[in-house]
Order: structure tokens, then sequence, then C-alpha cells
């Protein structure tokens, strides 16, 4: 029986003891004498801790190890639903699945801003209909503001933190009627959503997909589902009918989308079908926002949320359905801080609380692939494009064959593919999964590739910006005129190409053609990208040049050729996962093609024409591919035929990292005990991030092992020097 489940519900009277969590980092809980008029368990309070006060939760009963009377008593309860028992034991087991810190967990449940406030009227600003007398800079920054966030709300401090204004400017656009200063109760409940208003028409395959999952959740248990269909095939209004099933049910549900960019589109589909806007949950909203939505899902105020990873860990109060679109997208995987999946957790906190999941995508992770096929998970598939659509046609270009000139990347034949459907009038996408304009900036007197000071990478010039950025770190700087290291001028160039070197190349071969840049370094807000991926669709570009950005869920009604310019980047390196990610990539990227009436093609540009993964791509045997790739996995004994972990240790003196290292790889009994393998210390391949010197250790273990428990016995041994961090991803997504 865990801590809280001993006292579920239960009311502490005045000075009774209980245990407190906070998101300190503490490690446990502590006890605390409950407040005049008491408290109950799953209470957000306040409470001393030192000289501060901080937020915690009730826990439970106080351990009542520690003399009674030199207990601090809890300051006060706030007022906020209290957390659920479920969303409790989901803070727990997440806990001690990716073996983080208790707090450190409550602390991604507790991100709501002024949490701790009182409950009182407010006023908010928002986007008024007038014009300023006169424009200036600071007045037109706190405009666009507004504009870019779509007419939410803002409190005086947010708006003006925003724009980077006196919050004299925002009161002087109040007082020309530009600007809307609006008394507000607290976190109004967001409007009712129609779950019976008529969706799309259903194809045979659509239908029968709704009938399974609607069944599902009628029945009120636990289950997971992989919603696989090719790119086009109406994946979304699937597991839309299931959200209204949900809702008829009168249970809560969250879509988590892998990208900000897609979820304008998104809320414009959940809007049409059911007669409202959801809750929104994800960086590109106001903190005004973020609170009410936190608040709202609590009270059973909201009955859909659409967010980014972290909406997971929101106090649902009846969860019935989650569903995790391009459930395979990397983005899903949190790679600092708390480290996690949200695929993962979002199974495990649906199996505490008889939710449904449905996983969906049109090339699905491996590990769900494995789970479908061994039955841990039901399969419902859509095979053919919606309506009249159908798959484009895909073929391979060897580059061998192609004669280019140098620093050129655009072949021939995708060159005469490209005009003949500039003669159509229809579009092209050249695709590249490289940001910026080159990934090296090479000196050619001295042999010199521009590093970044903090990081063990090189940096990549951003033309766009006039700047050389690293995409490890975020550091940047102007663009020099001479060499750093040998102060030659006029000697640095570019290397290899990027998705701005790749745009300058298409407006010189097609000269007459409208140009579009997909990248996320191009836009300054999520409103931008919109009307930039809104003008595309309705046929503002000619040609579109992409970074993976443009692979994920959009829809370009004439857009009829894919070309991606170098099908054979992702293969390289020795991540485990290379070829799935590059079958994954390619396929999306190709499913751009021939979306409506008109027939598609995708061309891939390649040295490698017999790889085994490009041959899977170009001949659309997916199961096949899955099922090889399964093959090598399970004979190596990796992931998810195997368990793995990766311990990351980083500290400024790289003396220390790799003593610890050496310590930890000499004492690894409680590894070796459970027949674990470990290997390593290493340097990490990007050996320096952000100034601190990085070693990795790689733990690899049976499935059924006990790894957590092994991990954290072995760990504990080691006592770590003050500026050194020991971080532990378990199921390691990226190895660098």
């Amino acid at each position: 029986m865990t801590l809280f489940e001993s006292h579920e519900g239960g009311y502490f009277a005045e000075g009774e003891l209980v245990a407190v969590l906070t998101t300190q980092p503490l490690g446990r809980p502590l006890d605390y004498k409950a407040p005049e008029g008491g408290c109950w368990t799953g209470a957000f309070v306040e409470v001393p801790l030192g000289p501060r006060k901080v937020l915690g939760v009730v826990w439970g009963p106080g351990a009542g190890d520690f003399d009674y009377d030199r207990v601090r008593g809890v300051s006060r309860v706030i007022d906020a639903t209290p957390m659920s028992s479920e969303m409790r034991n989901f803070i727990v087991r997440a806990a001690e699945y990716t073996l983080t810190p208790l707090p450190a967990m409550l602390r991604l449940a507790m991100r709501a801003p002024g949490l701790g406030d009182p409950p009182s009227m407010r006023h908010v600003y928002r986007l008024g209909t007038g014009e300023p007398d006169r424009s200036t800079a600071a007045r037109e920054r706190v405009l666009n503001v507004l504009r870019d966030y779509g007419g939410l709300a803002f409190t005086l401090k947010e708006l003006a933190d925003n724009a980077d204004v006196s919050s004299s400017v925002v009161k002087g656009l109040v007082k020309q009627g530009v600007v809307l200063e609006q008394a507000s109760p607290r976190d109004l409940p967001f409007p009712r959503l129609d779950p019976d208003l008529p969706g799309k028409e259903l194809s045979d395959d659509q239908a029968r997909a709704v009938a399974a999952l609607s069944g599902g959740l009628g029945s009120g248990a636990y289950a997971t589902t992989l919603l696989k269909g090719v790119t086009g095939s109406g994946k979304t209004e699937v597991y839309l009918e299931a959200v209204a099933a949900c809702l008829r049910e009168g249970r809560q549900a969250l879509v988590l989308l892998p990208e900000i960019a897609l979820t304008a589109e998104f809320l414009s589909r959940v809007e049409e079908r059911f007669g409202a806007r959801p809750a929104e949950w994800h960086s590109g909203i106001t903190m005004t926002e973020r609170r009410r939505t936190w608040r709202m899902v609590a009270e059973n105020g909201a009955q859909l949320v659409v967010g980014a990873r972290s909406a997971l860990f929101l106090p649902y109060r009846q969860l019935g359905l989650i569903v995790v679109d391009e459930e395979h997208d990397t983005s899903y995987k949190q790679e600092d801080g708390v480290l996690y999946n949200a695929r993962d957790m979002a199974v495990l906190r649906a199996s505490l609380g008889g939710t449904q999941v449905i996983l969906a995508s049109a090339t699905p992770s491996l590990e769900s692939w494995a789970n479908a096929e061994a039955g841990k998970y039901e399969r419902l598939e859509l095979t053919s494009r919606y309506g009249v659509a159908q798959l484009p046609e895909m073929g391979a270009i060897d580059m061998r064959a192609q004669k280019l000139e140098a620093g050129r990347w655009i072949s021939p034949a995708l060159k005469r593919a490209v005009d003949a459907r500039l003669q159509a009038e229809e579009q092209s996408l050249l695709f590249i999964n490289r940001r910026g304009y080159a990934p090296v900036t090479l000196c050619r007197a001295c042999g010199e590739q521009i590093g970044c000071d903090q990081c063990d990478a090189r940096m990549v010039e951003h033309r766009f910006l006039k700047r050389l950025m690293c995409h490890q770190c975020g550091e940047t700087r102007p663009m020099p005129e001479k060499c750093p290291s040998c102060g030659v001028e006029g000697r640095l160039a570019a290397v290899g190409p990027g998705v701005e070197r790749l745009a300058e190349e298409a407006r010189a071969t097609f000269p007459d053609a409208r140009i579009a840049v997909i990248s996320s370094d191009h836009f300054g807000s999520a409103r931008a990208m919109k009307e930039q991926i809104e003008d595309i669709a309705s046929g503002g570009a000619d040609i579109v040049i992409g970074t993976q950005l443009v692979a994920k869920g959009h829809n370009f009604p004439l857009l009829t050729l894919v070309g991606v310019i170098d099908a054979d980047l992702g293969l390289q390196g020795s991540d485990l996962r290379a070829a799935e990610r590059t079958f994954q990539l390619m396929r999306q990227v190709a499913g751009r093609a021939g979306r409506m009436e008109k027939p598609g093609a995708a061309l891939l540009q390649t040295h490698q024409p017999e790889h085994p993964v490009i041959r899977a791509i170009l001949g659309g045997d997916e199961e096949a591919f899955w099922a090889a790739e399964a093959e090598e996995r399970m004979a190596a004994g990796v992931p998810p035929y195997g368990r793995m972990a990766g311990i990351v240790l980083s500290s400024p003196n790289v003396q220390e990292v790799f003593d610890l290292g050496g310590e930890m790889a000499r004492n690894a009994g409680p590894l070796y005990a459970v027949g674990a393998e470990l290997f390593g210390p290493a340097p990490a391949p990007i050996a320096r991030i952000r100034g601190r010197h990085r070693v990795r250790l790689l733990v690899k273990a049976r499935k059924n092992v006990p790894l957590q428990r092994a991990l954290a016995q072995w760990v504990e041994q080691f006592r770590l020097p003050s500026q050194m961090r020991l971080a532990i991803d378990i199921d390691p997504q990226s190895f660098l």
C-alpha cells in the first residue's frame, strides 16, 4: 500500500500530522501540522520551508518521526481542486519508471502560473479594433504580440513583458481603444463542445475503425489501439469521432500533437466538428490561458485539451481518451530536465484510470508495431487514401549517374520533374532535413571549421539571420568577415547544403517560380507560420523548400511532386533507430504529394539506391520492412526486444567526469547481478555542451529484467562532486 492510498480522501483535523510533498529537491514528503479548518489528502497547500514559503500537495498522513512540538504548520490551503489519487499514483509510477526524483515529477503537474493566488477579479488585455493616433516601435510590438496570440487575453505585466515595453505603453493604447482592458472573473469554463454535430462522411474503412474505437470507449476499460493509416487516409476524422464518443460518455479527452505548428489547423478542424474551440496547452499560449486551462481541466470545465507532451500532466478529473497523433515522432521524447517519452507515459496514465489510448501514425514506431504484433495493443488499419486521392508514385534518382556542378544539389532529373509541374501549374516540394544555410563554415586559408566556444559542435550559418548558430546550446554570433583562427579575410566558405542554400539554388534554377521556405528559423510566431502554410495551400507558391517541419500533417492540395535532396542523410551514424527514422521521414514527406484528385510522385535523390531502407521505401512493403527491422533488433537484444538505459555524466571539469565514469564502471555489481551489460565510459559524441564535458555509459539488459531497481542500487553507491550532474535516460531515443 502506498503512502497516499492509506488515507485516500481522508480528512486531517487541525493539528494532525500530514505529509506534504513539495517541488523542492528534498526527495521525500515532509511532516507538517494541518491548519485551522483542516485539510484533505491531495490538497494543494502552502508550507514554510526554511525562511521561504513553497507550494506542495498533501500526500497522506505524516510519518511522525520528528518531535511534534517542533513540527511547523501548513500556512494555508490553496483554492484549487485537490489532486486525485489517480494523478498521484501516476506521478509516483512515472517517477519510478524514469528514475526521476518525486519532487521533479510533481513539478510537471504543478505548472500552473499563479496557482497560489487568491480568487479575485482581474483586468485582462485584448486586441481592440481601433488604430493608434501615431505609430511607434513600442506600440507596434504590443499590437504584434496581441495579433500573434490570436486574441488571447494577457495580464498587464505579461503583455508588457512579452512586448518588451513599459506598462504605460499598454495603458496609452487602452486610452485610445486600440487595446481593450476588461474586468474578467478568473478562469471561466471553456465553451461546451457538441459531439452530436454532424461530422464528415466516412469511408467504409473509417466507419469500421470508428465503430471499434467507440465500442472500447463505452466499456470504460483501459486499452491501447494502434491506428495505422497511409498518409491522407483520414486518421484525424477517425479519432475525432472517437473524441465525440468520449464526450458523449461525459469524460474528458486529450489530443497530443508533436508540433505547435500543427495546432492552428487542427483547432479549426475541432471547431468545425464540435462547434467550439477546445482548451490548449503548449508554449504558444499566454500564462493567463495556461492557468485557465489547468484549473478548468481540474474542475471538468474543459472537455477536450489539445496540447504538447506536457499536457499529459494536467489534473484531469474524468480522462476517458488520450490520442497521440504521429505517435512515432521524436518530439514526444523530453530530452532535458525530466527525461520521459510522452507516448509511453500516455499508456501508463491510461492504464491507471480505465482510459483508452489511440496511437495514430502512417509510419508507427517499431515499439508500437511490436506491441500490436504481440497482442498488447489493438490494431486498426486504414489502407487507402480518403476520397479520390491516390498514393504517390515512388522513384529514386541515382546520384552516381547524375552530373552536377560543384555546390549544386538539384539533379538534372529532379529539375526536369519540377519544370513539368511548373508547366502544369502544380506545386513541388524540395525537402532537406537541415536547417540554416550550410552545416559547416570552413576557412580555405587554414582549414579551420568554425565551432561553438561552449560546445564541441560546428556552428551552422543562418544567412537569413546573418548569424552563425550552435544547434546544441543556441549560442549565436554575427557572421565573421575574417577567420577567427588565422585572421585571413575573404576565405570563409560554406560547405554542404541547408534549407536556405537549397532555396538560393532553387531561385537561380527556377527564376520565374514563386518560392516559399518552411523552416522553424524563418518564423517569429505561430501566427506567421500559419499564414505562410495557408498561403501555400491556396496556391501562393510554386516551389516549397522545407525541413522535417513540412512533413508533419500539412495538406497542400496543389502539391504533386516531392523531391528529397539527400535521402541518405539519416542513414549515417550508429543510431540503432537510423533505418527506422529514415523510413518514417521519407514516407511521411512523400505522403505530402497527391493528396487531392491529381496524382503525385516522390523522387529520392540517393547515392545508395540498393540500400535496404531505400528499397523498402520505394517498394512500399511496410510490413516487410518492420518485420526485417524487428528481426535485426531481436537478434541484437535491443529495444523493443531488450532494454537500454543511457547514463550521462557532465561537469565543467573534464577529469572529474572521467574519474567518476571509471569508478562507476568498476563498481557495477548491481547491474551484473541482473545480467545487464555495461558499455563505457566514453566521451559522448558531442563531448561538450554549454561548457560542460560529457561522458556516456550505456546499459543493456534483457526485456524482463528489473532494470530500474538495479540502476538505482548502482547509482546510489556514488557521491557526486558539487558541479557534477548525472542523468539517467530509460529507453534513450538519442545517443548524442
